[in-house]
């Protein structure tokens, strides 16, 4: 068994991997800058839902094979690092890789010959030889190995989905491999084939997205319910199957990950900017649809489901918060509920959102909203959750 440092092992990605991997008998130290995530975990609190994480923490605290830390020290004693410290886009959606030579170069007095360090979220194409390029005169070996977990199944998901394995020489491919593959098969790559099939599926799957919310605005304009030409359209019809609903498709990766292509492209990716205003348009189009209503200071609306995705409690990036926000500018009261999300004080009860407000946007599609009493309020439900259709009709 390998001793393994998890660089961002309080995240989403890291933690859920390194609970597997402790389940699995390394020995795994979570490394985090947040100390109050640290903490959390060393008490046995899990910091976000995650489906069976919680079981799996309980038990690997119990070993004593599992810790968090702030400690960047705990590196030195790895043999495995593994980076879980995605790529972020700044204020104008250009990808800022900047932020892996940061950290490596916070980490750098840590690292020893023969270490192998494996980059594990998204990265911008060429970050991965960049890397190597950095920690030259260290002799450790990179790979690079992306993540390909939803969000919620990453426990099921991380002992059944192939891992891609690439490095930037053999040593660190047949390291990786070996060490990987005691969880799932490997598919091997190219580290440029790795870093594109990482991008290139994410953003296939914002561009599926977009094509829906693109088709439900045209629908809706026309007074027509999209969600029943989508059920039309996919009835005993096996090549409609994979057609998405409309929604508000958010989350910290897909818009990301389709702005870095775009980007690395010089912006010739026009496929993508498109796909971006359809995604992040939809919650302004529901908003200019509440805006033909005659709302005044007198009218209350509600938004319900401040997640990003369904039968969650993550909020980076959701498209919820663009919608209260251009609500509270067009000058109307607005209330929010989300049973799910803990760090969110503003938040009010399903219950009283419910009681006080006269319209109802449903914007994360949490199964269990299909179960609450919405009496004769007006229902905004783009995901078409309750099954009453989609259409927005006053």
């Amino acid at each position: 068994m390998s001793s393994v440092v998890i660089i961002g092992g309080g995240g989403h990605v890291g933690l859920p991997l390194g609970l597997v991997l402790a389940s699995k008998h390394h020995n795994v130290v979570a490394l985090d800058n947040n100390s109050e995530i640290v903490n959390l975990i060393n008490q046995g609190i899990m910091p976000f839902m995650e489906s069976g994480a919680q079981e799996l923490l309980d038990l690997v605290l119990q070993r004593g094979n599992f810790y968090a830390t702030t400690e960047k020290s705990v590196i030195a004693g790895a043999e495995i690092i593994i980076l879980c410290v995605g790529t972020p886009v700044d204020e104008h959606l250009s990808p800022v890789p900047r932020i892996f030579v940061d950290i490596l170069e916070q980490i750098r007095e840590f690292l020893s010959p023969n270490q192998l360090l494996i980059l594990r979220s998204t990265v911008y194409p060429g970050t991965t030889r960049l890397t190597a390029s950095t920690l030259k005169d260290t002799g450790v070996h990179i790979a690079f190995c992306p993540e390909r977990i939803l969000q919620g199944r990453a426990i099921q998901e991380l002992k059944e989905l192939p891992s891609i394995v690439s490095g930037v020489c053999d040593i660190a491919v047949e390291k990786a491999a070996d060490f990987l593959s005691a969880l799932a098969p490997v598919v091997f790559a190219s580290v440029e084939e790795a870093e594109f099939a990482k991008l290139f599926l994410n953003t296939f799957r914002y561009v599926e997205f977009a094509i829906s919310n693109q088709l439900f605005t045209i629908a809706n304009d026309a007074g027509v319910d999209y969600s029943r030409v989508l059920k039309i359209m996919k009835e005993d019809y096996p090549r409609a199957r994979q057609i998405p609903s409309a929604g508000f498709s958010a989350g910290p990766c897909l818009m990301k990950d389709t702005m870095q292509l775009v980007a690395f492209s010089q912006n010739k990716f026009s496929l993508g900017v498109a796909a971006f205003f359809a995604n992040e348009g939809l919650a302004l189009y529901v908003v200019n649809q509440l805006r033909m209503m005659n709302i005044n200071d007198t009218t209350t609306i509600g938004i319900l489901g401040m997640a990003f995705k369904a039968d969650n409690d993550d909020i980076r990036a959701s498209l919820s918060y663009r919608v209260r926000k251009s609500l509270l500018l067009s000058g109307v009261k607005v209330l929010s509920a989300d049973d799910f999300v803990r760090e969110d004080p503003t938040l009010v009860t399903e219950e009283e959102l419910i009681e006080r407000c006269q319209v109802i946007i449903i914007c994360a599609p949490h199964s269990r909203y299909r179960e609450l009493n919405f009496s004769n309020k007006l229902v905004i439900d783009v995901w078409n959750l309750l099954g009453n259709g989609s259409l927005i009709k006053f």
